[in-house]
């Protein structure tokens, strides 16, 4: 029922509304979701005067009587933002919260040896005999809230930490494949394996973050049984259910607008730099494939160092460095003197539906980028103590979210690849030069397609492609390569907030970038647990 207010009743009426929702309103949610509410009563700001209030004018009709209330009683109360919102309707439960709240403040005032105005008495006498039944469901709920709040604090996991994570169970088979120049056929073994998370996300001063992620898993890496990164699935983990601290980084604020990201290990370029993909769901969800997932500019090995990102409304800009042996003392490695990446990124978004970004990149004696390529991979194989190699990458990423249900987006990018010393074991001999590679991708994102919460997909691309190389193995060019194509098709189904399911397949037409190969075609069903 809703009540229409005036005068004075209005004002008491409309005082504390913000606390009226949070205490007043019948039980809609879980006990998190109350106790979210009951948290942002202490929000709201207790004001001495009207003239605190942004929305509040003297020409408005309840303003002498708000006036009134702020220099008598002291119990008036706005937003944080400094408004008071007036217009809104209210409840009964709401009324009788703002009732509440004056009437204690007129219980404070005789306390301390003041005196009402009888006309005061009389209304509020009216009021508390008509909102009794109110004002008692009210008292029962702040109990009930209270004694909630106190069985959780004694019970809380930690003051500063919440644990989060995410179980990731993976059915997945090779369904046809050939590799090594079409000399061998790829194993058609049906695998059944998961990668498991747990999160640890603490907070000492309220803005910054410690995160520390603990990882398991077995499932495997196609890569090795197919002999081309191509078949790399986002969610394999295969380090044989060995748990390890994964990731490790603290963020803060700088400025108002500047973060800091300070990467203690298995650091990621991604964690201060925005991917722009729908299909970007890290392996649990969205895309199936490493390659589906994000733009290749973003798959730095992880590493230490620090990253900075800066929001400036429709201008994001992402700048930061790691180093891949940071914290080996031998020589040649460490924080500076070994293997690194740089990574800058300048983001564009001119409303909620758009987003572009140009990426630059570069990387010492690790070129991620090229290791995906047929030709280049075995150079990147020797990569280290003997063959030192250097890249630079520049792409574009871009997402349009042309309707509520679709979502186009894509990437594309340039990399050049240098080696900048030669090598020879006695059985191939490398010689310093370049390799250009180039690759792209269109996404199709059909977010809630068919039920709220799913999420559909299609992915067309062309992963990393070696077109030139005057770099020398044993006195021959490298030269271009053959293009595959990757076409993946997927399709991720809410059972609940927690659990989903994604079938899905992924086919690549001359998988290592080899046109005597059959395609690869992989077939997998992803079930994610979150908590």
């Amino acid at each position: 029922m809703k009540v229409k207010t005036s005068g004075i009743i209005g004002v008491i009426g409309a005082l504390l509304a913000h606390g009226g929702v949070a205490w007043g309103i019948p039980d809609k949610g879980g006990i998190l979701d109350q106790l979210e509410e009951y948290n942002q009563v202490t929000e709201i700001q207790q004001l001495t005067s009207v003239q605190q209030l942004r929305d509040v004018s003297p020409t408005d009709w309840a303003f002498e009587a708000l006036r009134s209330l702020g220099e008598r009683y002291g119990c008036i109360a706005g937003y944080p933002d400094r408004t008071f919102r007036g217009n809104r309707g209210i409840s009964r439960y709401e009324f009788a919260a703002g009732l509440n709240a004056c009437m204690q403040a007129m219980e404070r005032l005789l306390a301390q040896g003041g005196t009402l105005p009888s006309e005061d008495l009389d209304r509020l006498r009216r009021l508390s005999k008509e909102f009794e039944a109110e004002l008692a469901a009210l008292q029962g709920k702040v109990d009930k809230l209270e004694g909630r709040v106190a069985f959780l604090e004694e019970n809380q996991f930690s003051t500063t930490t919440k644990l989060t994570g995410q179980a990731v169970f993976g059915l997945a088979s090779i369904l046809n494949g050939q590799k090594n120049g079409a000399s061998e056929k790829i194993e058609k073994v049906p695998v059944f394996g998961h990668r498991t998370r747990l999160e640890l996300n603490s907070s000492f001063a309220g803005k910054d973050l410690l995160y520390t992620r603990l990882t398991t898993g077995n499932f495997p890496d196609f890569a090795e049984t197919a002999a081309t990164g191509q078949a790399t699935l986002a969610f394999s983990q295969p380090n044989n259910n060995n748990v390890g601290v994964e990731v490790l980084y603290y963020k803060f604020p700088l400025t108002d607008n500047i973060s800091v990201w300070l990467e203690g290990t298995g650091g990621a370029m991604e964690d201060f730099t925005e991917t722009i993909s729908l299909l970007d769901g890290d392996g649990a969800g969205g895309a199936l494939s490493k390659f589906g997932t994000r733009n290749y500019v973003y798959y730095h090995p992880p590493g230490a160092g620090i990253g900075f990102k800066g929001d400036w409304e429709k201008w994001k800009l992402s700048v930061g460095y790691l180093a891949f042996s940071a914290a080996s003392p031998r020589r040649k490695e460490g924080l500076f003197d070994g293997p690194y990446g740089i990574l800058g990124q300048l983001g564009y978004n001119p409303n909620e539906d758009v987003a572009i970004a140009f990426t630059y990149a570069h990387g010492y004696n690790i070129p991620e980028i090229a290791n995906i390529s047929g030709k280049f991979s075995n150079i990147i194989g020797l990569s280290g103590d003997t063959l030192k190699a250097s890249y630079n990458t520049y792409s574009l990423t871009m997402s349009w979210r042309l309707a509520e249900n679709f979502v186009i987006g894509g990437w594309g990018g340039y990399s050049k690849v240098k080696t900048l010393t030669s090598y020879d074991d006695g059985n191939t001999v490398i010689g310093r030069g370049t390799s250009d590679l180039w690759y792209w991708a269109v996404t199709l994102g059909f977010p809630d397609l068919f039920k709220e919460g799913s999420l559909g997909g299609i992915i067309v691309g062309m992963p990393p492609w070696q077109t030139r190389s005057n770099i020398r193995v044993n006195g021959e060019r490298l030269g271009g390569e053959d293009s595959s194509i990757h076409v993946e098709v997927f399709y991720q189904y809410p059972i609940n907030d927690n659990i989903s399911i994604t079938p899905g397949v992924v086919i690549v037409t001359r998988p290592g970038n080899d046109n005597r190969n059959d395609p690869l075609v992989i077939g997998t069903i992803r079930t994610t647990f979150s908590f």
